[in-house]
């Protein structure tokens, strides 16, 4: 568990430098450059994320129950996942109507993702792994959003066929996620 956590604290942490130490990322470019800066967020980012997956599947081995869900959330779980990957595919197409409304889709979306698997996983390391990223979420969506208001940072919206492709490439993302990639790369078949 201790591996999970320490995962979940340098990935979320270094996530987190924009709400708790809002120049350090400014400071750091000015001193280093923007590509060392990036770089360096990066690798530190990568090693919280390889902790996070080999402590979670460490703990997954000898589980701690809090509750049991019912079967039936494994199907709620899976629909609220549909959101998810739209949102986090609108983050990455220019000019939707969605980040335009939203401002940040995949922050919500990791929001939604997290709040979904916690319904359908009760054991102690589903809560600090997916509230941890819920906790996280919220805390980011907020200040991020007031951020915008305060810099008058706006999203513009090209077309609606840009949604469109989002909606497209998300469901498209979806479908092989939870037909393939999850059991391939979770070990868990969500429809199964």
């Amino acid at each position: 568990m201790a591996i999970l956590i320490l995962g979940l604290v340098v990935f979320l942490g270094m996530h987190s430098t924009r709400i708790v130490a809002p120049g350090l990322r400014e400071s750091a470019v000015r001193s280093m450059g923007l590509i060392p800066w990036k770089g360096l967020y990066s690798v530190i980012s990568l090693v919280g994320f390889v902790l996070i997956i080999w402590g979670y599947g460490e703990a997954r081995y000898t589980p701690t129950w809090v509750w049991v869900s019912p079967d039936w959330t494994r199907h709620l779980t899976a629909l609220l996942l549909v959101p998810v990957f739209i949102l986090v595919t609108a983050a990455y197409v220019p000019g939707t109507y969605i980040k335009a409304k939203l401002g940040h889709p995949m922050v919500l979306g990791v929001k939604v993702w997290a709040f979904a698997h916690l319904l359908s996983n009760g054991t102690v390391a589903d809560i600090l792994l997916f509230g941890s990223f819920l906790a996280w979420a919220i805390l980011y969506y907020a200040v991020a959003r007031r951020r915008d208001r305060a810099e008058g940072v706006t999203y513009t919206a090209i077309s609606a066929q840009r949604d469109l492709i989002a909606v497209v490439v998300g469901l498209a993302f979806y479908g092989a996620f939870a037909v393939v990639l999850h059991e391939w790369l979770i070990g868990v078949r969500p429809f199964g």
